[in-house]
Parts: structure tokens; sequence; C-alpha cells
């Protein structure tokens, strides 16, 4: 079997991050990269010795080209998707899939259609971090209350697209990873309640200086999930906690350290390192595409998470509880 051949849309961190892993994987190769800033998409092009378009859809006009990862601002997402399933080509996209959940229903059944791979990445469920709390959670008995948390203080705040609502998207589905976090533990959702607020857009800029978003979720099976995101300016502390309270014994996971607590004992659990996940993501793809081997997440789940997403989003613009379908 040759090589898978790749191009690449996108030329910032993750996309770097799938250069390196797809130059040293033998089973692919990387052919070419398009990107929105022409002197980056030439020093990437340099960098990793590959071809350059100037637009992503010359990229994937491309016939040379098997597989199209895409690695850029979360606005483009659906539509690149779209045309490079409509090329016939795989498709890998960082999450989230699409800012509109109505428009990443029609891509998972797209590339049902034309059997293609649609993967959406969703590296925190291969993370130390996820499986420990997975190995855990039996020991705790039926969980009742969660509360996830990631709060990132950045001063000034940063002129870049994760600060803009149209490039980014509403605060939890741009970050539909902390939803989908509690989603591929607990299951289905039965209801959300969300509230946000941002500071910075009534002045003459597309950028917002902080943001804060904050949902509580009511499972299926009674669980109450409280999601906290918030970045920018207006955060003072930073904050990365994951606190799972069952019947039986608590999970606590702060930072990089995870505690499991339980009547008899206090044990510290093995969460790894975050290092390396592309990697693994990609290695993941590769098998795919080579042997068939099932991948870890699939695009169910992960259209899953942008429902429960953009319930929290209508529920921030109504001020209502919203029921999400069984």
């Amino acid at each position: 079997m040759r090589s898978i051949h790749v191009g690449l849309v996108g030329t910032g961190y993750a996309a770097k991050l799938r250069a390196e892993t797809f130059h040293a994987d033998s089973r692919s190769h990387l052919v070419a990269v398009a990107g929105h800033t022409p002197e980056r998409v030439q020093s990437f092009g340099e960098t990793y010795s590959i071809g350059v378009e100037e637009t992503w859809e010359e990229l994937i006009r491309r016939s040379d080209i098997d597989l199209v990862v895409i690695a850029t601002v979360n606005r483009d997402h659906g539509t690149i998707v779209r045309a490079a399933l409509e090329a016939k080509k795989h498709v890998v996209v960082e999450y989230p899939l699409s800012l509109d959940v109505s428009e990443a229903e029609a891509l998972v059944q797209l590339a049902s259609t034309q059997q293609k791979l649609l993967h959406v990445e969703h590296i925190e469920l291969l993370s130390g971090i996820h499986l420990a709390v997975r190995s855990a959670l039996p020991q705790i008995g039926q969980p009742f209350h969660v509360r996830y948390s990631s709060l990132n203080p950045q001063r000034p705040a940063p002129q870049k697209w994760t600060y803009h609502p149209e490039l980014f998207g509403f605060p939890l589905v741009g970050a539909v990873s902390r939803i989908h976090r509690l989603t591929d533990l607990f299951g289905s959702v039965a209801t959300v309640s969300c509230q946000s607020r941002v500071w910075g857009m009534e002045e003459a800029s597309p950028f917002y200086r902080s943001c804060i978003c904050t949902a509580q979720l009511r499972f299926t099976s009674g669980l109450i999930a409280e999601v906290n995101y918030g970045k920018g300016e207006a955060i003072w502390q930073p904050v990365r906690t994951l606190e799972i309270q069952g019947e039986q014994g608590a999970i606590v996971i702060d930072r990089e350290q995870g505690t499991l607590i339980r009547a008899e004992q206090t044990v510290e659990l093995d969460v790894g390192s975050r290092r390396g996940l592309f990697a693994k993501d990609t290695a993941a793809i590769l098998d795919y595409l080579e042997n068939n081997t099932p991948l870890y997440v699939s695009p169910q789940a992960s259209l899953q998470a942008l429902r429960v997403a953009h319930a929290a989003q209508r529920s921030a613009e109504t001020g209502q509880t919203i029921a999400l379908d069984p």
C-alpha cells in the first residue's frame, strides 16, 4: 500500500504538530500546505519541504492528495470540510466540526454518503487525565455532581482569532472539548442552562478582552454538572480542575495532579503527561486508513457534544433552559 498523501490547511500550533507526525510516519507523505497568511504558509512549506498553495480551494483540488487535515480558524471548518468531502477526500478537522450544529449533522451524513473518513480531533479523550478518571470512576459509586473549570488569565488579551467571536464561536462551542470530556464519561444530557459574558466588545474592535461562560448540564442519569470556561484580562487566577462527587467517593483533578478519595483511603492517581497527544491522534488516523482500526471517537459522539454546546449557546441567548432530544 502506498503512503497516504496529506494536504494541510493551517500553519499554527496544531498544524506544526501534525506536520511533524506525518513526516515521522512512513505510512504518510505530507504533500502541501495552505493558510491565511502567505508569508507564514511559505515559511511552513520551506520548513517541512512541501508544496505551497495560495488557497485551501487549490489544495483540495489537487489529485495527489488523499487526506485533508484542517487546522485553521473555527469559522471555516464546516465550509472546508464540505468542499473536501465533495472532492472525495478523507477529512480530519480540529474541533469543532462546525460552529453550526445543523451544518455539522449534514457533514456527518455527507461523509457517510461519500464513504470517506470524517474524524473530528478530540485529543482530550486520549489524555492520561481522562484515562485515569475513566479507570477510577467505578470506585466512587454512582456519580451525582461534577464541577469542571477551565479559567485562563491573559493580560493583555491577545489580538488573535481565539478572542474573535465570529472566528472562534460561542465560548463553549469553540471550546467544545470541555463538554465532550463529560459526555464521553457520563452519556447523554437532558437539559442545559447557561449564562455568558464578554468584555471589550463595546469598543471599536472585533476582539473581546475577556469572556466567562457557565453552564449547568443535567444528564439523563440524574447527574448535575457545572462547566466553567473563561479567559482574558478579567480572569485573575488560573484554574484547571475537575471534581466528580460519587455516592461512595470522589475524584479530584487539579492541573496535572489527580486524587481518588474514599472513606477508607485517599490515593494519588497516575495522570501521565499531556505531551504527544496529537501524535497519538495522527497515528490512530493512519491505523484506521491502513487497517480499518476503529478510532477512539466517532463523528456521532462529536455531534452529541456539539449539540450540547449549541444548546448552551441558545440558553445564554434566550435566558431559557434548553431540553435536548433523547
